[in-house]
């Protein structure tokens, strides 16, 4: 044998060693995923489906509290993107929406000469108060679901306080500020107190010790 023979014989076996070297790694990572797993990333927000419990509904964030500090000039800009189905002044025509002068206030669903979809007085009373606006404004499909409505909401707290700010000026007799008590209301109906933690196992046993009869 020469040695050109020969080295290529030893090329041939060392690129097989090579190649069942890669083949057994790659084998062990596909028979072991728990190394995988703890090499993965942990997405923010999403819980682990072990333990975990119902998702708490969202609601829109209280903004009574805001409205007497709330910005009309900017509640007026950002009721120009909605000039194009509404009329703010008044006596104006309806439009693919209502005339929306002296809206806060009023009476849901009664504006003289309008059709309207849905039933926004299906929740939170017949009348157009500040709090009922606040929640028909961050999301008017989750309000009223059947509403032809095709505008997704406001989603900014401060937004939507400005917002209704001007809507309220824009009348003949604005409605004072929220008092003390509607902020109250508003805060215990849209920021609920948060649960009690649940005791640690330690003060699990002691609560259940002293439960005990002396003799759950």
């Amino acid at each position: 044998m020469d040695s050109m023979e020969f080295n290529k014989i030893f090329a041939a076996i060392l690129v097989a060693g090579i190649i069942a070297a890669l083949t057994g790694f790659i084998s062990k990572r596909l028979v072991h995923p728990e190394e995988l797993k703890e090499a993965a990333y942990h997405i923010e927000g999403v819980e682990d489906g072990a333990g975990s419990g119902p998702a708490k509904e969202k609601l829109a964030e209280p903004i009574l509290a805001m409205i007497g500090a709330a910005d009309i000039g900017k509640g007026e800009k950002i009721a120009k993107a909605c000039a194009s189905c509404h009329t703010f002044d008044k006596g104006g025509a309806n439009g693919v929406g209502p005339n929306l002068y002296g809206i806060v206030g009023a009476n849901k669903q009664a504006h003289a000469g309008f059709s309207y979809s849905g039933s926004l007085n299906a929740q939170g009373g017949d009348v157009w108060t500040m709090a009922e606006m606040n929640k028909f404004l961050w999301k008017p499909k989750k309000y009223a679901p059947d509403t032809k409505m095709n505008f997704l909401g406001v989603k900014k707290p401060a937004d939507r306080a400005a917002l209704i700010a001007y809507l309220n000026s824009n009348s003949d007799s604005p409605k004072p500020a929220p008092s003390d008590a509607d902020i109250a209301a508003e805060q215990a109906e849209l920021a609920p107190a948060e649960e009690e933690a649940a005791p640690t196992a330690e003060e699990g046993e002691g609560e259940a010790a002293a439960a005990e009869p002396a003799s759950h």
